[in-house]
């Protein structure tokens, strides 16, 4: 058959008309402006990079040469220049601000490399190279950053104004190109301007602070944001807090808790407040920095990717959609007008339906995070006392392992990729979601038309009707016939007419189990998505959490923080290291240290102060006792308490010796937090 000699069967006038209804289809949606890409910052991007990188070479060889080597790895190459660390994400002295505005610098970056077309900012590069440009990009930006964390490692006055030159010069460039050019030709034309608005506000913090820490001559204060403390001062603190006399209780209330405790209670359930002598750990701090980032990011990502489509065919829409409608059978509306105003109006019920699902996933995201911090305290808190069985839900030993190490180092990282994979899979489920809802629901009684859902239920209402009056039924005999209240406890009565109704409603319980089912395939589908982004919550079963990698990520890095991080053994360690020495003032020192860190004030050697002073002993033995750390430093006789329990009773069946039940004593006596 020649198509050629069909073709001219058709008026040259009709071609014309239906070829024009894709004209609109022949241009690139995304075509930028024409002033888009001929706009020139004043620097541009590639000499930026080039000085930047040059810059930050300098300035860490210069600390590297300044600052010894001894002081950091005394066994390490005699004391030569080496690279000085990061951030120590294991210590609390250093400043966790900084920390966390460098690694949202730098997630920003990674966004650049994942999203753009030209990963490296040296050279241009094409469809075949693309990737491994990529991978080099996702080693430099690391290196064109670590200069910014290590000026605050070394804290001195110089690294503080090497700090604020390197701050300065990132801030004022990127702010300068971004104010000369914020339009883009990717995806939306201010999405180069709103997915560097973190970046700014990081660098511009970083800019602030270290002039700040250079003003105060290199002392850090406590009205600094994200202060670096003092780790002497914070572990006696957080000693003395620990061994706190607490208030004793006379009278237990037995009135129920007002609204407003409720209230309080279900705040501070998903509020992370912070609370007296405890801080979280740097590493923790710098994940919720990251995932608060990624969060933005990733519903920019999502809003700009859509959105835009979504109003341009709003926008184009014409009457000739009506004949393609009637193609398929869909016949709207007689008059031709109204057909075009339903259709943009459709289109627009389906953009608000996404924009909805975004919010409501970035809503719960950000709520999730916020019980996850506050679970995080929790669950450190009770590793620090020995718990494991609150936070694994069996006992396990806290000890490290090449796992452990791995799995901390990359508990940031797994936290960015979960959100972000998270959003994505909420976002598309809350779009399904609220779609159903708006065109079986919302549309149809507006318009009175297409009532399909409540046809159906207006159909099989009898049925639904029977089914909760079946279960109410059974609720009813259950609280009239089948149980009698004895005091407290319930006895089962009636057994003969429970007999009968359990046979008669089995083909009723039935249908109502298949509903049940299908809730809870509903429910747990919900719930893991919802979920997903959080790492200290298992999405399977408890017996195969080893095979989640976000818990098991999770759990070793707890393990990792408890072990190596543990706030009373640093104590005790510096306390200790304190002491060492010969003079009045380390015997001052040393009574203070006795006396409990100073919980008993200086009076004369009375037996109450001797009474107190045991005490105070035996309670920081008492908690040293329980630092998984130190399981496998201890001599065979100290690792014989540990069969001692806190009540007082003895793990093993043996009968205890007279010196165990005396340790015994005093370990419930002092009632020291462990």
């Amino acid at each position: 058959m020649d198509f050629r000699n069909d073709s001219s069967d058709l008026d040259e006038p009709d071609f014309l008309e239906y070829s024009d209804w894709y004209i609109d289809d022949r241009l690139d949606p995304t075509t930028p402006p024409a002033d888009v890409t001929s706009c020139d910052p004043t620097i541009p991007v590639e000499l930026y990079h080039m000085c930047a990188a040059g810059v930050s070479l300098v300035v860490l060889v210069f600390l590297s040469f300044f600052v010894k080597r001894s002081r950091l790895c005394r066994t390490c190459c005699s004391g030569a220049p080496g690279l000085l660390h990061p951030v120590g994400f294991l210590e609390h002295d250093y400043h966790r601000g900084i920390a966390a505005a460098v690694f949202g610098v730098l997630f920003c970056s990674l966004c650049v490399v994942v999203i753009d077309d030209n990963p490296f900012p040296f050279i241009e590069s094409s469809k075949g190279t693309k990737e491994y440009w990529k991978i080099t990009a996702l080693l430099y930006y690391p290196a064109l950053y670590y200069p910014l964390l290590a000026c605050a490692t070394v804290k001195t006055k110089l690294g503080y104004f090497l700090g604020s030159l390197l701050s300065w010069l990132h801030f004022s460039i990127l702010l300068c190109q971004k104010v000369q050019c914020p339009l883009s030709s990717k995806l939306h034309e201010y999405y180069s301007l709103l997915r560097s608005l973190p970046q700014l506000l990081c660098l511009a913090f970083l800019s602030l602070i270290y002039p700040l820490l250079l003003l105060r001559n290199g002392r850090t204060s406590q009205t600094l944001p994200l202060h670096q403390c003092p780790v002497d001062k914070y572990y006696t603190e957080y000693l003395k807090i620990l061994l706190r006399k607490k208030p004793r209780k006379n009278s237990i209330s037995t009135d129920q808790p007002s609204l407003w405790s409720r209230m309080e209670t279900l705040i501070r359930l998903y509020v992370y407040l912070p609370i007296e002598g405890f801080r979280s750990p740097t590493k923790l701090v710098l994940s919720m920095t990251v995932a608060v980032i990624s969060v933005y990011q990733f519903a920019l990502l999502l809003v700009l990717y859509l959105v835009p489509v979504l109003q341009r065919m709003r926008a184009g829409v014409q009457e000739h959609v009506s004949y393609t409608l009637e193609g398929f059978g869909v016949n709207l509306s007689e008059d031709r007008s109204e057909v075009l105003s339903i259709v943009k109006y459709y289109i627009w019920v389906v953009e608000v339906c996404y924009v909805s699902a975004v919010a409501v996933s970035c809503f719960i995201t950000l709520s999730t995070l916020m019980r996850s911090m506050v679970l995080h305290r929790d669950n450190l808190q009770a590793l620090f006392r020995g718990d494991t069985r609150k936070v694994f839900n069996r006992d396990r030993p806290v000890r490290l392992s090449h796992s452990a190490v791995v799995c901390w180092m990359s508990f940031t990282s797994y936290q960015a990729a979960f959100i972000c994979l998270g959003l994505l899979i909420q976002q598309v489920v809350f779009f399904i979601c609220f779609l159903l809802f708006a065109f079986l629901i919302v549309v149809p009684i507006v318009y009175r038309q297409n009532l399909i859902i409540l046809r159906i239920l207006e159909n099989m209402w009898p049925f639904w009707l029977t089914l909760i009056l079946v279960v109410l039924i059974q609720h009813i005999l259950t609280r009239v016939l089948f149980l009698q209240k004895d005091g407290k406890q319930f006895s089962l009565t009636n057994r003969r007419s429970l007999y009968i109704f359990t046979y008669l409603l089995f083909t009723f319980n039935v249908l109502i189990g298949v509903i049940a089912g299908v809730w809870r395939v509903v429910f747990t589908a919900l719930y893991n998505i919802v979920h997903f982004c959080r790492l200290d919550l298992s999405l399977i079963n408890r017996g195969a959490e080893i095979f989640d990698p976000g818990y098991h990520c999770y759990s070793n890095f707890l393990e990792v923080e408890a072990s190596q991080s543990h706030r009373v053994m640093r104590a005790f360690c510096f306390l200790l290291l304190q002491c060492q020495g010969s003079g009045r003032g380390c015997i001052e020192k040393r009574r203070s240290v006795e006396e409990g860190i100073q919980l008993v004030p200086d009076q004369k050697h009375t037996k109450s102060t001797k009474s107190k002073r045991v005490l105070a002993r035996w309670c920081l033995i008492y908690t040293l006792l329980n630092n998984p750390s130190l399981v496998r430093c201890r001599r065979p006789v100290v690792c014989s308490l540990n069969d001692v329990v806190t009540n007082g009773e003895m793990k093993s069946s043996s009968k205890p010796s007279t010196e165990d039940l005396v340790k015994s004593e005093l370990c419930e006596k002092t009632q020291g937090p462990v």
